[in-house]
């Protein structure tokens, strides 16, 4: 038995990111893989609240579900994981919309696909690779671009090993 999917948010005139519709493609292929090899399993939140401390220089507290604090309700860190297939069927669209809202997203070269994207109080990350997928957004840290810039490709770094 197929199942028919209708694209979620794509066209729809609603606003969404990525990671709103990033579970879409976790329903595509329940078997372990799609079509193109990628996994349909979902991997863990590769961080600890230590870890994020330590690469982005300031307590962090884990808030639950991949997201990290500073405990002041200002700076966080949100790691969306969703399957490397899910990060396949929403990569285009992700980068698109990250391309409405910063100056500047450049392709990375790590994983099978990753792009950044930074601004003045923020920065945004697409990350494919084999084992999953993942969205990174740093938000309100008292950091220059070059920090953002700096944080963001050293988070990368770890969860890619």
């Amino acid at each position: 038995m197929g199942v028919l999917l209708a694209p979620a948010g794509c066209g729809s005139g609603g606003e969404g990111s990525a990671a709103d519709i990033a579970g879409v493609g976790d329903e595509v292929a329940a078997d372990g893989g799609g079509t193109d090899g990628a996994s349909a399993v979902k991997p863990e939140c590769p961080f600890t609240a230590a870890k994020v401390s330590e690469i982005v220089g300031q307590p962090m507290n884990d808030e639950g579900n991949c997201l990290f604090g500073d405990g002041k309700g200002v700076a966080s860190l949100t790691v969306t994981v969703a399957s490397a297939l899910a990060g396949e069927t929403t990569y285009d669209y992700q980068r698109e919309t990250a391309g409405k809202s910063f100056p500047n997203v450049t392709d990375i070269g790590k994983g099978k696909k990753s792009d950044l994207a930074i601004k003045d109080v923020q920065a945004e990350s697409a990350l494919i690779t084999d084992r999953g997928a993942y969205t990174l957004i740093m938000s309100s840290f008292s950091f220059d671009e070059a920090r953002y810039d700096e944080a963001m490709n050293a988070l990368i770094d770890t969860i890619i090993g």
